[in-house]
């Protein structure tokens, strides 16, 4: 049990930090979406209720929406783009590990290597291909649990109902959009910059303390 927690400790305390962040905002907004519908004079929905709601939905999936984009985005901007100086960057100057042909006879080799033709090619970008395929489920979620929440509020106070057609250039479902993508953006834009000048001792991030300002890399 010690080795697993030592190998996989990284992975373990983020999913625990998910865990607690999802029950936290499925708490609130469970109590909040029951204090906007009480207000409109409906009956509160039930916990179990809750999970298929458009305000459930919603809310969940433009949150994962943005960080699949944003992480999908930056593992494909990072193969041809470059900042000089960032830990974030590869350096073009010379050559990266990352972008060395894969070798079948490499010891511990994952088995795509192995295998080779279309399935290695598919391995090659399987990082990618994932990224952008959980982007795009969450997209689908979110549009239409914030469809089903702007129809769930518009029939309490007795007004036609949207539809997709509609909806889809509506700009409630863009906002939500937008305003999650920019964070994201923002983030990447900070540590990319950020770790051209300053350091964290110790993490995988930052390059090392005495490492010059411009040298790009880990």
């Amino acid at each position: 049990m010690k080795r697993f927690l030592r190998n996989n400790g990284l992975s373990i305390v983020f999913f625990l930090l998910f865990i607690f962040s999802i029950a936290g905002q499925i708490l609130f907004g469970y109590k909040q979406h029951n204090k906007e519908i009480l207000e409109e004079g409906a009956s509160a929905v039930t916990m179990a209720g809750y999970f298929s709601s458009g305000h459930f939905l919603e809310s969940t999936f433009e949150n994962w929406e943005s960080e699949f984009l944003q992480m999908a985005l930056f593992v494909i901007l990072t193969i041809f783009l470059q900042q000089k100086g960032s830990s974030e960057s590869k350096d073009f100057d010379r050559q990266e590990e990352v972008d060395r042909q894969p070798s079948a006879d490499r010891n511990g080799a994952p088995w795509p290597v192995k295998k080779g033709g279309l399935i290695l090619g598919i391995y090659k970008h399987s990082l990618t291909i994932a990224l952008l395929a959980l982007f795009l489920i969450s997209f689908v979620i979110h549009f239409f649990g914030s469809l089903k929440d702007e129809n769930e509020q518009l029939a309490l106070k007795g007004i036609p109902l949207e539809k997709i057609s509609d909806y889809i250039i509506d700009s409630r479902f863009w906002f939500e959009s937008f305003q999650n993508w920019q964070s994201e953006f923002l983030s990447v834009f900070a540590i990319v910059l950020l770790s051209i000048y300053l350091r964290q001792i110790g993490s995988s991030q930052s390059k090392p303390v005495d490492a010059p300002n411009m040298e790009t890399g880990e």
